[in-house]
């Protein structure tokens, strides 16, 4: 009877209490229904707010800029716990429920975020990434925080659960926790997946330690509540379809379904006292009494905006991308999607467009009096695309954009296509551009008709802007990057403008070659390539080198002259090919040909440039490298005559400015920057300065001096915060359109969620709210590598210090040491620090349990700290100074400390006779130690544990699966002795593959390869179908939002995405057994190595 009258409530219209309401607001987030079920204390744009149950106008009961939100009520009512990132990460408060001053309780620079009070509202209850305990075997990542509880009046935090528990809750009685598991790296807002990374509910008996698993669905089992009872338990799960309440026994077993709301899912399950529940849904409050249907709450506010709606902020620099202007005297930026000038004597900036949308690609026309570039806009309601505009100068009299007064701006190019990158033509009277990305296409400016110049399958975009293509100097022709078909190296071609002729590919290497940029007039091409630099040892990437090609052998005999031969020539006035400006070397005016000749005025006057001469016959042998040292290069450019080579490279820290004779060989370094992020490489016409983007800013190289200095940006832009999102939002919900991996969007009905979540857009005033309103978007796709996150690091906000020690878990006084870690900073000659010392002060103010510990090692990374410690067993005391190191360092520590305990567990249980190895990354870093291992102190073992649990992915899985998968063929005995066998690089011996649900991306691609080549055998839990190369794209207001794009298909034609991989021998991590010190998956492998070697 009971499952009837569900069905027939939820088969219900849900009625609003409220039919009326002014000022409503949606988008409501974290709901917390009161003990007694009268209110609801909710998060609200960035803020904490309390209404009644049954709604009407909330009441603001927070007013910091900072972000609040997982309020919990004490059970008393009179208090409200929650998660603020005042100081720059999350931490706990606590306030009065009423309103009133909000206290901090916790200090560390963790993220914790509260959940429950205990049933005596004496402490609150929280999960934090903070340092765990010494016994737990669990890795060492911020992703896997344990449980902890506070007092709520302040003082230590004691570890509750050492295990990864969020939206942990007490029972009525106090005897069980129930809590959310987390087992792998996916968003939090992913949907309709089935997988082993899904979420599940457990129960925790506090007085026994015993963990129990009360979730059965293999999909998302989210958000736990006690029944007041305590003898059942509310959750969110997708077991029938949309995220839902369903209800099941503490002791689990089937679990019934309570709500049957469609298409979008309930969020942030509540409780009170008498059984109402409370939740969120499609942006709205719901309450729904024992018994009864879903009730809609209306929820107004009575508060004018906490922001304004445009503020003006300073442009000072993170500029994007740079062009300098055809005068020298102007660089072209752009800065949070809009064009700036900035000029280059006195820094003057002004702004070129002003629009809530984005725009790319900016540079000038050849006469330097129009800007193009491509802009984001909107047309209509089904949303825009990139189209092409230009911003122009109106009055003669002005020549600059930087201090014009009037611009002209229209459109240059606008279609239903993505068209964006333009770039004028030499001359002026055409525009090349990409069409839908990978499409070379030319338009003419006065017929404004298009043709194509590079089809869009000769072409593939991982990253918007990862194009490249230049016009000839005579406007006919165009260097272009390309692919191969059916191959994913990028090759250097040329291809005629006129758009009636294919791809001559110039390079034609397995090396490939990118950048392709016209040189010495249009007599060669410059570009760069792999072929001689180092490679990585695995996976992608290496050392590049910058080359010329010379496209008639005159220009090369010409390159190819010594300096004496070549000073010789240019004091003849001889061009670089005889009879090319007349067999004299006068042209066909009648004047005498080169820099300086007579006839040179003419030659200005006429603004025709010769056409372009190739001879492709035998051109792969006209080929030069210029650089003399391979190095990690950011750009490079040739002087006007050719005879320098100016590049941009990172030989050690940072990018340097270097300079090489390209005749003589001679290379300096011309310039010491050091930058971390530097490229657009551009020399003025007159070739006396240089200038480039270093760090976000726009650096300027007097060629002659060599000195450097900065081009000045003082500039300033009108922000429309609102505005920007509602673009942003729109931009994002198109990119999946055009890059996801699946034209079909998994059958995703995708206009609806456009509408569905855009109608929440006008609630949202902070990027917080902004990151999860697209990750509840792209959730829907059922894709890993989605969603959207937000940080806004605060430079001055909290960051905890470390020493490298473990602690005991207990309130007394000080901090008595369980553990040093090897490699802490208190290890030092002299030092007395061990386990069982007591610090008792730090920088002599005495550590008490009734204040966060925390609080005395804040900022303190690096710098000289005292620590007063006690020796329990002797009575003494002693000071001694330490350098704490920052949470990045101490993670090292714990990861170091976390490899060595599987090491020797290996070790141990094998009896010596199996190595151990972690393979940490899918990147060249963790191969190059797997190398180093495996064939160094593993050499002599009978076997191998290849771990890639946790493993977050990379590009490595043909590397590493060929590395294990060594034949021996061959045995290499000089006189009888014994030297090893072919091949002497791989592993020959067997090996496991040790896995979990932690795998993601190229990890689940590696155990996948692994048994699709029968190397061995995969051990541990299944690893979630993520195997799908992404493009995480950064947006101007800080925000990230990840694109599968590339699928990988297996032999059958399945793709690896959302196609689990099951293990050979499955064994799971029960956390009872972990969080005291076993490992349960290292015997596994260990056992299955040794059985078969019997």
């Amino acid at each position: 009877m009971d499952r009837i009258l569900l069905y027939a409530f939820g088969a219900l219209t849900l009625l609003p209490l409220s039919t009326t309401a002014q000022n409503e607001a949606l988008w409501l987030r974290y709901p917390a229904i009161s003990p007694d079920g009268s209110s609801i204390v909710f998060s609200y744009q960035g803020d904490l707010w309390r209404v009644d149950a049954s709604g009407g106008t909330a009441s603001l009961l927070t007013t910091n800029e900072a972000y609040e939100h997982s309020p919990v009520w004490s059970h008393d009512g009179k208090w409200i716990a929650f998660a603020s990132d005042r100081h720059g990460n999350n931490d706990v408060f606590i306030m009065p429920s009423t309103g009133g001053p909000a206290t901090r309780l916790t200090y560390n620079s963790a993220n914790d975020v509260p959940s429950d009070l205990t049933p005596d509202n004496s402490a609150v209850l929280f999960s934090s990434n903070r340092l765990y305990s010494a016994a737990d075997r669990q890795f060492p990542s911020g992703r896997f925080g344990d449980l902890y509880q506070v007092p709520v009046g302040g003082g230590e935090a004691l570890r509750v659960m050492s295990t990864a528990a969020v939206n942990a809750s007490y029972s009525p009685d106090g005897t069980t926790i129930v809590y959310q598991d987390i087992k792998g790296y996916e968003n939090n807002f992913r949907k309709h997946h089935t997988s082993s990374v899904t979420r599940d509910i457990w129960t925790y008996d506090v007085k026994d330690k015993q963990y129990a698993q009360i979730s059965t669905f293999n999909g998302e089992d989210l958000n736990p509540v006690f029944s007041p009872d305590g003898m059942q338990v509310y959750f969110l799960s997708e077991a029938k379809g949309s995220m839902n309440v369903f209800r099941t026994s503490i002791f689990g077993g089937p679990s019934t379904q309570i709500t049957f709301l469609d298409k979008d899912p309930v969020r942030y399950l509540s409780i009170s006292s008498n059984g109402t529940l409370c939740f969120a849904f499609r942006g709205a409050l719901y309450t729904m009494a024992p018994g009864a249907a879903p009730q809609r709450i209306t929820v107004s506010t009575a508060t004018d905006s906490r922001y304004a709606a445009e503020k003006t902020i300073p442009v000072k620099g993170d500029a994007s991308e740079i062009t300098l202007s055809p005068n020298g005297n102007e660089v072209v930026f752009v800065h949070r999607g809009d064009v700036f000038v900035t000029s280059v004597k006195e820094g003057t900036t002004r702004r070129i467009t002003d629009t809530p949308e984005q725009e790319r690609s900016a540079s000038f026309s050849p006469d330097g009096r129009s800007i193009i570039y491509a802009s984001e806009r909107s047309r209509n309601a089904a949303g825009g695309s990139w189209d092409l505009y230009r911003s122009s100068l109106t009055r003669k009299s002005e020549k600059q954009f930087f201090n014009a007064t009037v611009l002209k701006e229209e459109a240059v190019l606008a279609t239903p296509a993505e068209e964006f990158q333009p770039v004028f033509s030499p001359d002026g009277k055409e525009v090349a551009y990409l069409e839908e990305r990978t499409t070379v296409k030319v338009v003419n400016l006065a017929s404004g008709k298009t043709r194509t110049i590079l089809p869009g399958d000769r072409n593939y975009s991982y990253s918007d802007g990862d194009q490249y293509f230049s016009w000839s100097p005579d406007s006919k022709w165009l260097l272009v990057e390309f692919l191969q078909g059916n191959q994913w190296i990028t090759q250097c071609g040329l291809v005629s403008a006129s758009g009636n002729s294919p791809v001559v590919n110039l390079t034609k290497s397995g090396h490939g070659g990118a950048h392709p940029k016209w040189a010495l007039d249009g007599k060669a091409m410059l570009w760069f390539s792999g072929r001689d630099g180092m490679k990585n040892q695995a996976s992608w990437g290496g050392q590049e080198d910058a080359y010329a090609m010379f496209f008639t052998q005159a220009a090369l005999d010409t390159f190819k002259l010594n300096k004496e031969e070549y000073e010789l020539l240019k004091k003849q006035g001889k061009g670089d090919e005889k009879g090319e400006d007349g067999e004299d070397g006068k042209d066909s005016k009648g004047g005498k040909g080169g820099k300086g000749g007579k006839g040179s005025k003419e030659v200005k006057k006429d603004s025709t440039v010769a056409p372009l001469k190739f001879e492709l016959d035998g051109i792969e042998d006209r080929k030069v490298r210029l650089t003399i040292n391979s190095s990690d290069l950011a750009d490079a450019v040739l002087s006007k005559d050719g005879e320098k080579l100016y590049y941009l490279a990172s030989f050690e820290k940072g990018y340097d400015l270097w300079e090489t004779n390209v005749r003589s060989k001679e290379t300096k370094l011309l310039v010491k920057i050091g930058a971390e992020d530097a490229g657009s490489l551009e020399m003025d016409k007159e070739g006396k300065n240089l200038f480039f983007l270093n760090n976000g800013g726009i650096s300027m190289v007097d060629l002659d001096k060599g000195e450097v200095k900065g081009v000045g940006i003082n500039g300033e832009m009108t922000l429309n915060a609102a505005a920007e999102r509602d673009h942003l939002f729109g931009h994002v919900w198109r990119q999946m359109v055009k890059k996801f991996y699946v034209k079909d969007l998994q059958g995703t009905d995708w206009e609806y969620y456009k509408k569905e979540y855009a109608q929440y857009l006008p609630y949202i005033n902070n990027d917080n709210d902004f990151a999860e309103l697209l990750s509840e978007m792209l959730g829907e796709l059922n894709a890993s590598h989605t969603g959207a996150y937000y940080r806004d690091r605060d430079p001055q906000g909290d960051a905890t210090a470390h020493l490298g020690l473990f602690y005991t878990n207990d309130t007394m006084p000080g901090l008595t040491i369980a553990e040093v870690m090897e490699r802490s900073p208190v290890i030092k000659a002299g030092s007395k620090i061990k386990a069982g010392m007591v610090i008792e002060k730090i920088d002599g103010i005495a550590i008490s349990s009734k204040e966060d510990p925390a609080r005395l090692l804040d900022r303190k990374a690096g710098r000289n700290t005292l620590l007063s410690l006690f020796d329990p067993k002797t009575g003494k005391r002693w000071e001694e100074t330490v350098k704490p190191i920052d949470e990045g360092e101490e993670n090292e520590l714990l990861y170091h400390r976390w490899v060595e305990r599987n090491r020797h567990a290996v070790d141990s249980i094998s009896g010596g006779r199996v190595g151990y190895v972690h393979v940490r990354g899918m990147n060249n870093d963790s191969y190059k130690t797997v190398y180093e291992e495996v064939l160094g102190k593993y050499y002599g073992k009978d076997a191998l544990v290849v771990d890639t649990r946790f493993n977050g992915g990379g590009w490595l899985h043909d590397d590493l699966a060929t590395f294990l998968n060594g034949h021996v063929y061959m045995h290499l005995q000089p006189r009888g002795q014994d030297l090893g066998t072919e091949p002497q690089f791989k592993w020959t011996k067997p090996s496991v593959v040790l896995m979990n649900e932690s795998n993601y991306s190229d990890a689940h691609m590696f155990p996948f390869t692994y048994k699709a080549l029968g190397i061995g055998k995969l051990v541990g839990m299944p690893v979630p179908g993520t195997g799908t190369a992404v493009w995480w794209e950064d947006l101007q207001n800080g925000v990230i939002f990840g694109i599968p794009q590339v699928g990988m298909v297996d032999n059958n034609g399945n793709y690896l995405e959302n196609q689990q991989l099951e293990p050979d021998v499955k064994q799971a991590a029960e956390p009872g057994l972990l969080s005291t010190g076993t490992d349960q998956q290292i015997g596994a492998a260990v056992k299955v190595l040794l059985e078969g070697k019997k």
